[in-house]
């Protein structure tokens, strides 16, 4: 039985800021595994140049290498879309029940709860652990109160995070070096691939 926790995302592509992030909550929080779930799109966000999803699954393999910690999930290719959290963790729990699951989020994220579906079943089942973000300002929400009163949330004094995928994109398409912020075997794949050239 492993305790495992769940980060999330697009990964689109996968850079160093989520592994550090991943790394953090390996080694300091008590989580002994931490899966990146790739999500094929999700409902909250435009999908804009969002790659195949085999391509971001590869690319988080490559990123994890061989770290036995670390594991890249593509669970949710093969669930209805759009994927909902709730749904996904159904699944995991069914597919691995010795394991506990636990949610990793960013901040921005935790002052989305009120929109998700099914989101005070989801917080009343499995912790949340919560990194910071800059500059994040909680909206004024009364179910987004309830949410997090009845919520088991973690925050963690990870290091901040500022890269992000837009940015890694956007520099590519302007013909940037992004290669100091991908690991090497990312990097190269997309140069290899031609990806977010246009």
């Amino acid at each position: 039985m492993a305790k495992v926790g769940l980060f999330f995302g697009s990964f689109n592509p996968i850079h160093i800021g989520h592994m550090a992030i991943a790394g953090y909550m390996k080694e300091f929080t008590g989580l002994e595994e931490v899966w990146f779930v790739i999500s094929p799109q999700n409902p909250l966000k435009k999908k804009e140049l969002l790659l195949e999803g085999h391509h971001r699954l590869y690319m988080a393999e490559l990123a994890i290498g061989k770290n036995e910690s670390l594991r890249a999930s593509d669970i949710e290719f093969r669930m209805p879309y759009p994927s909902y959290t709730i749904d996904t963790m159904a699944r995991l729990t069914e597919r691995y029940p010795y394991d506990k699951f636990c949610l990793i989020m960013g901040e921005d994220n935790l002052y989305t709860l009120h929109k998700w579906k099914n989101a005070e079943e989801l917080v009343r089942k499995f912790p949340v652990y919560v990194y910071p973000r800059p500059d994040v300002v909680k909206p004024a929400n009364e179910i987004l109160d309830h949410l997090l009163a009845v919520a088991k949330i973690k925050m963690v004094k990870a290091p901040l995070m500022e890269i992000s995928g837009t940015f890694i994109r956007n520099g590519i398409r302007n013909g940037k070096d992004m290669s100091y912020f991908l690991h090497p075997a990312v990097w190269k794949y997309i140069v290899d691939m031609h990806f977010y050239e246009r």
